[in-house]
């Protein structure tokens, strides 16, 4: 028996069969506790389209956080991703739906990269600076089309759509992180960045390409969120926070199965288990703040089992 999990163990998926045994035990769980509300096949579907939305963000994360990085202003790019999208619908239609998202994503990623390699100040500090100012832009670019996506414009809220965008995401980051420079160079400035400097690559280039990156699939998120959710208002003094901190919670399952070689598939199972667990506690009719306690506690045992702990080792 040894013999055979310690072959299981050196397995590359032996990751996503470890995440796969947990979601089954925990819908084995809520359903003995809630048989009647939690975890028919239409409950399970709908879990899987919020695990969907939040996974897409999770993975743009993950290009920031498995160089030690953190971006604290995901929240208001993805509200101000909505808002623009909302504001600039009677003139471009369906392309503003689609493209302009991933365009404001892009340049405000961007401007989390230059800003952080330009003021060599830790990455916490820039990006909630700046979310502070997205957040002011969200409430101007909200006054000039109003908050709600007009009915004619939620064709990606829901299936087939959703999980056709949300497929072509995970294939893009799939791609990245296995074919390109960019997902070798973030890896081993992740292991090791004076090593990976000394060995000629750019890291502020690939810190700001992974910043661009990160924008750039919150950008992708906001469109799958704003048809689920169908209206965005915008929000000011940090309150834009509390939404980064859901696909955050997949990144951290990406980053704690990333040796063995799924970080992708890891961060979907990730958010399908938070999405349980969610839906869970609700089923058993516990308050809706339940689900702050519960993704509070995730994000330290993520954090807890998957961070390196160094001597004197500086926030980044």
């Amino acid at each position: 028996m040894q013999s055979f999990l310690k072959k299981a163990k050196q397995s590359q998926w032996y990751g996503v069969g470890l995440l796969a045994l947990i979601a089954l035990a925990i819908w084995a769980v809520f359903k003995v506790g809630a048989p009647a509300t939690f975890g028919a096949p239409d409950k399970l579907m709908s879990y899987l389209q919020s695990a969907l939305i939040y996974a897409i963000g999770g993975c743009g994360m993950y290009f920031i956080c498995v160089m030690g990085l953190f971006d604290f202003s995901i929240g208001s790019i993805l509200i101000a991703a909505e808002l623009a999208a909302i504001a600039l619908i009677p003139t471009l239609g369906w392309f503003s739906v689609i493209v302009v998202p991933v365009v404001v994503g892009v340049i405000l990623g961007l401007t989390n990269g230059i800003a952080y390699i330009k003021m060599h100040i830790p990455s916490i500090i820039v990006t909630t600076g700046l979310s502070l100012i997205y957040e002011s832009f969200s409430v101007w670019i909200a006054d000039v089309n109003g908050t709600r996506l007009d009915d004619a414009y939620k064709l990606f809220g829901s299936y087939p759509w959703n999980l056709i965008v949300a497929l072509l995401a995970f294939l893009l980051c799939w791609f990245i992180l296995n074919y390109t420079k960019i997902g070798t160079y973030t890896n081993a400035i992740g292991a090791n960045e004076l090593v990976a400097k000394n060995m000629g690559v750019d890291v502020d280039k690939y810190k700001a390409i992974a910043f661009t990156l990160c924008g750039t699939f919150m950008g992708v998120m906001s469109i799958l969120y704003l048809g689920y959710g169908t209206a965005q208002t915008p929000q000011t003094g940090m309150l834009s926070q509390a939404l980064n901190f859901q696909p955050l919670m997949g990144t951290f399952f990406g980053l704690a199965f990333k040796k063995y070689g799924h970080p992708v598939l890891s961060i979907l199972m990730g958010e399908y288990i938070v999405a349980m667990i969610f839906a869970g506690f609700v089923a058993l009719g516990m308050p809706t703040t339940v689900n702050n306690i519960v993704t509070g506690v995730t994000l330290l045992a993520i954090v807890t089992l998957t961070t390196k702990r160094r001597n004197g080792a500086v926030v980044k």
